[in-house]
């Protein structure tokens, strides 16, 4: 059904549209000062994904560009590629398609299976990089590549600061910072501190380093040259831009779902930002993913559908046209004080806030993924947090389950037909109770229970109480029951409707006798007394 856009929409995705491209304005050009690409990137990246990503995304009011995250992972391509920027461009076009393909093969779902801490951790991390990588541009030095050496060479800025810079970068912190949110509302604090810092600057001629010149009009469409060399880094950077420009979208599409009460396409939005990003790579732009931000101002200034998007990347279309010579003499000073709120604001106080109260399996997640993020590599850190939540979860569901033996365990709780059954049969028929999950992290108990069942005449494995099992908790019960039979102990299981057809086409049904499996524990009791009482007769009288 077609949407048509009633007049109080229109006026709203105007408002929001021209709201969210002031706030992305100054964050433009600061990340694509701080991804080593040049401000112009940055704008170029905020225009055409922001359009590209509207038009063709799966959230209406999604506002999309250059973000915290993304820039540290370019910045990273541009040091390994040693500003080689034609590779950069051809690892922007490559993420973008991968996004394409992941929005084809419809693996938007799976992003809400990563754990809260691996994204805690992640985003804490993304937040200390931005404001670790801004510490020599407000002392007035160089910007560092790395985190490392950020830290590295601060002892080395703090012993030649520049005041005017870190003048300039103080007030504008104070502006970004402590603007009451109802002025910023109407004038985002970012842009204040842009406009207020780089006319104090100009005006007092402070001799503090800019932006510099930044080229007029549209830019132009390049298909980049590789050197196949080099094929299998671009790849691989790639991948990890694609992964985390997929993860950081669907985030804040959630976020727009939660304020709107409206219900986004995740793998629309990856095709509609693979197409931003991939167009994004061929005209130089930085590459970009879902803004938070600047997706909350939009829906809270009015933005309804993907006008505002258009809007918010024709008013930079108009910057890029006509504001460059103004845009020059920023100082970088003021774009590292606007990162450095970027940097806070991204921080998951959320977690942080009760960090000592969380279990500490999911603080170890956290903390893990945190340094992998700060000190190592992005993506790195993602799937190993993945990993490690898998095991710490693998570990926790498998302490819930219970493998016991009836008469033999201290621990056993044995039902009043069990004791009945075991004691009329001296203890020659044993019930083995498997109370829980039984897969891969369980499987192990059984092998330390199959010693204490020698001996005896039946065994009744109980597995009524079992919701699920994997293939290798089926070959070790497969396993045990060749054992028991080997030494001429019959096995009979109970085991519930769910799981008896995963048994019948194991192999575990025709190995035990299909009139050995029951649906009921009773009934597997039951049977066992029976066929005990068939033995005891079947006996050879004493001469």
């Amino acid at each position: 059904m077609r949407r048509v856009i009633s007049p109080a929409h229109l006026r709203g995705d105007i408002f929001g549209g021209l709201t969210a491209g002031i706030i992305a304005l100054p964050l433009a050009l600061a990340f694509g000062v701080a991804s080593g690409a040049g401000a112009a990137a940055g704008l170029y990246g905020a225009m055409v994904l922001g359009f590209f990503a509207a038009v063709f995304g799966g959230t209406r009011t999604q506002i999309s560009g250059p973000t915290g995250p993304m820039t540290v992972v370019t910045a990273s391509a541009v040091v390994l590629f040693h500003g080689d920027f034609q590779s950069v461009c051809m690892v922007v076009i490559l993420a973008g398609l991968m996004q394409i393909g992941f929005g084809l093969c419809r693996v938007g779902g799976f992003v809400r299976f990563i754990p809260y801490p691996v994204i805690s951790g992640f985003m804490t991390g993304i937040g200390v990089i931005i404001i670790l990588l801004q510490l020599g541009p407000i002392l007035g030095s160089p910007g560092a590549n790395s985190p490392i050496m950020a830290v590295v060479n601060l002892p080395a800025a703090l012993a030649d600061i520049s005041l005017p810079s870190l003048l300039l970068a103080a007030a504008t912190m104070l502006i970004v910072f402590k603007v009451p949110p109802r002025i910023s509302l109407v004038l985002p604090s970012p842009l204040i501190a842009l406009v207020c810092m780089t006319l104090v600057a100009w005006g007092f001629d402070l001799p503090v380093s800019t932006i510099g010149e930044i080229p007029m009009g549209l830019p132009e469409f390049n298909l980049p040259s590789i050197d196949l060399s080099l094929w299998s880094h671009i790849a691989g950077t790639a991948l990890a831009l694609a992964l985390l420009g997929t993860i950081d979208s669907l985030l804040t599409s959630i976020v727009a779902d939660s304020l709107t009460k409206e219900r986004h396409d995740s793998n629309r939005e990856l095709i509609g930002q693979g197409i931003g990003n991939a167009v994004c790579g061929l005209v130089g732009g930085l590459p970009g993913a879902g803004a938070t931000m600047r997706t909350v101002v939009n829906i809270n200034a009015g933005g309804r559908t993907r006008l505002s998007g258009v809007v918010h990347s024709l008013l930079l279309l108009a910057v890029i046209l006509g504001a460059g010579p103004l845009a020059s003499h920023i100082p970088l000073a003021v774009l590292a004080g606007i990162l450095i709120k970027v940097g806070v604001d991204i921080l998951d106080y959320r977690l942080l806030k009760i960090i000592r109260q969380i279990p500490r399996e999911d603080m170890a997640v956290m903390l893990t993924v945190f340094g992998i993020t700060v000190f190592v590599d992005l993506i790195a850190a993602v799937a190993i947090g993945v990993t490690l939540a898998a095991v710490m979860t693998t570990w926790r569901i498998s302490r819930q389950t219970r493998i016991s033996i009836s008469g033999t365990d201290s621990t056993a709780e044995l039902t009043t037909l069990e004791r009945d059954i075991q004691k009329a049969s001296s203890f020659r028929i044993r019930v083995m109770n498997i109370n829980g999950p039984f897969f891969f992290g369980t499987a192990s108990q059984m092998a330390d229970k199959v010693e204490r069942l020698l001996g005896t005449r039946i065994v009744v494995v109980n597995c009524m109480q079992v919701p699920f099992i994997d293939i290798s908790a089926v070959f070790a019960l497969t396993e045990m029951i060749e054992r028991l039979q080997a030494t001429g102990i019959k096995v009979i299981i109970a085991l519930h409707e769910e799981i008896h057809q995963d048994m019948t086409t194991l192999g575990v049904v025709r190995l035990v006798g299909k009139n050995n499996v029951c649906l009921s524990h009773g009934s597997a009791l039951q049977i066992a007394l029976h066929l005990l009482e068939e033995e005891d007769d079947n006996k050879p009288l004493a001469a």
